[in-house]
Order: structure tokens, then C-alpha cells, then sequence
């Protein structure tokens, strides 16, 4: 997540990868995980379903009865592998989700910077990857402004700030953002942290400090291991994230998080522009979870509560 702008001035994102559990290249890995089609069953003329809001999906995601998500399942506790199935915070939202709706949701695991261009080519209805809802992705913009794709929709569905992953001990005293000037910082490559660590080292200059040195890696496992080495100072990932990895990896022994609360911005599940349906749907079907409590569950069950949203939203972020 997540994500995957220093959200605005570190960065809102959406990358990662927890070391032991990376997924290699684009290796494609499929699983239902704890996801159900809850009160659907096949007929000779499609799916019917008794779902609640089984009658908001577009015709033929009802006919198909699954909503074919694209993810990449390296970036615990938000989605990961575990066994063959893939798992974590936004698997567990999407099972509820898919209750509500009457569906199996399916998702599929892919290069995080590949995700949104399969939208549009109906490999993936929606993607849900601990993505950060951004302007420029809702406008299908590069990071340098350039139009590249028609953009997507986001129905945000939770927060996140930048968590700074340290070596253990914190040796260099990383508090903040700002102590990166100078130093060298890992990044996975193709997340908004990238170009988030390109506009702090701009910044750095511009106050007189010195530039960040930036290696870009294509995995965030790779991040860390350069962390871990002490060839890079930290690697920059979304709060939970941080959280998650300095308290399992080598047994809490390897890393530290610091979390830099002021800078949150939303995570979206994205959606086709032109797929104005199943956005909809969703964002009802989001509304529906948090006011029976199995969205703050799902939460609760992997430690993320405090990325808790109150009401669901389309394209909050900035």
C-alpha cells in the first residue's frame, strides 16, 4: 500500500514488498483467499444472487459473477502471499465487499506499475493494490504532467501517511523527512515514493542541503535488503506498511518505522472512468460494510485501525 506527492510533500503511495514473502517479476498468482459469492448461484442465463446490492453491478460482471481485481501481493499486511492464497487487509475488505454484492471478487497479482494500464483493457475490473487516490493517476498523467491514459476513478477506502523504514537502532537518527537530505534513500520503482523522494531531494536543494541520493529498485524487498546492508539510510512505504515490516522482519530485529502522521492521503480501489456502474456499486457496498462493522474487522484483524475511514468517497485524493 498505500500505493504506492510526500503525500504532497513525502508521499502518498503505494509499494512494497515484506522481505520474506516478495513476489518475483510479473509472475501472475491467482486466489480467492477468504473472498465468497455469497448468496449468488449459477444459471443457464448467468449468476442471480439474493445479495443486497447484487442489482447495482453493471450486467456483465452479474452475468459473470466476479469482479476481477488486479493487485501486487507483496506489500504486507495490505495484500500478500501466504500459501497459494493471497491475503491481508484489502483481500479481507473485498470478501465483505463481495458479500454485499453478491460476487466472488478474484484477485490476480501483477508489477505494481502495470496494474492501471490493464484497466482498460478488461484484464481487471478494478484494481486494489494499497493504491494512493491521486489527481494525476484520476488523469491518467506521468510524473512529469504528460497525459499517458484516459485516468481512473478511485472509491477511496482508507488512509494512509509516509512511514520512514529504518535500519534498527535508527543510526543515522532519522526523525523525519527532512533528516533524508544529504543521504541515501531506497525506493521501489514506478510508486508515487519515487517520485515523492525526487521532490524532497528538489526541496533539499532548494534550502541550501544537500540532494537525496536515490537508487530506485523494482521491488521493495529490495529496498529493505539495501536498507538492512546499510547501503541506503531507509526506504520511504505507507505507515501500516512500515509498522508491519519493522515488527516481523527478522523478528522485529531488523528495522524500526517512523511514521510521519501529518502528510495522510487516501488508498482507492480503481476503476475504469468509463465503468461509472461498478464504481457506484462499490463505493454503496463500501458504505454498507462500515455501517455493519465488518469493515472495521478486516481492519481490526490485521492492526490497521488507524486507517479507518468513516464514509466511503470517490476521487478524494489530491
Amino acid at each position: 500500500m498505500t500505493a504506492r506527492t510526500t503525500r504532497r510533500t513525502t508521499a502518498k503511495s503505494r509499494i512494497a514488498a515484506v522481505g520474506a514473502i516478495a513476489v518475483a517479476g510479473t509472475m501472475l498468482l491467482t486466489a480467492c483467499g477468504d473472498q465468497t459469492n455469497s448468496g449468488a448461484t449459477k444459471t443457464e442465463g448467468g449468476t442471480k444472487s439474493t445479495a443486497p446490492l447484487f442489482d447495482k453491478l453493471p450486467a456483465d460482471i452479474q452475468k459473470a459473477g466476479v469482479i476481477k481485481v488486479g493487485t501486487d501481493a507483496t506489500y504486507a499486511p495490505m495484500e500478500f502471499k501466504q500459501g497459494d492464497k493471497i491475503v491481508g487487509v484489502d483481500p479481507d475488505i473485498a470478501a465483505a465487499l463481495g458479500k454485499q454484492l453478491g460476487v466472488k471478487i478474484e484477485f490476480t497479482s501483477g508489477t505494481f506499475d502495470t496494474l492501471l494500464g490493464a484497466l482498460p483493457t478488461g484484464r481487471y475490473n478494478a484494481v486494489m493494490s494499497a493504491m494512493s487516490d491521486t489527481k494525476a493517476r484520476q488523469e491518467g498523467l506521468d510524473d512529469k504532467g504528460k497525459k499517458t491514459g484516459t485516468g481512473v476513478d478511485f472509491v477511496d477506502y482508507f488512509t494512509a501517511s509516509t512511514g520512514i523504514l529504518v535500519k534498527k537502532g535508527n543510526p543515522e537518527g532519522i526523525k523525519s523527512v527532512e533528516d533524508l537530505c544529504g543521504k541515501k534513500l531506497a525506493v521501489q520503482r514506478g510508486t508515487t515514493y519515487e517520485q515523492a523522494a525526487k521532490d524532497l531531494s528538489a526541496k533539499c536543494a532548494k534550502d541550501g542541503k544537500t540532494k537525496i541520493s536515490i537508487e530506485a529498485f523494482s521491488s521493495d524487498a529490495e529496498a529493505q535488503t539495501r536498507v538492512k546492508s546499510g547501503g541506503a539510510v531507509a526506504d520511504l512505504n505507507d505507515s501500516p506498511v512500515a509498522a508491519y515490516i519493522a515488527k516481523t522482519a527478522g523478528g522485529g530485529n531488523d528495522f524500526e518505522a517512523v511514521a510521519n502522521k501529518s502528510d495522510a492521503g487516501p488508498f482507492g480501489i480503481a476503476v475504469d472512468k468509463k465503468n461509472t456502474q461498478l464504481r457506484d456499486a462499490l463505493k454503496t457496498a463500501l458504505d454498507a460494510i462500515i455501517a455493519d462493522g465488518t469493515y472495521k474487522a478486516a481492519l481490526d484483524k490485521w492492526g490497521a485501525a488507524d486507517g479507518a475511514i468513516t464514509a466511503a468517497a470517490v476521487n478524494g485524493g489530491k
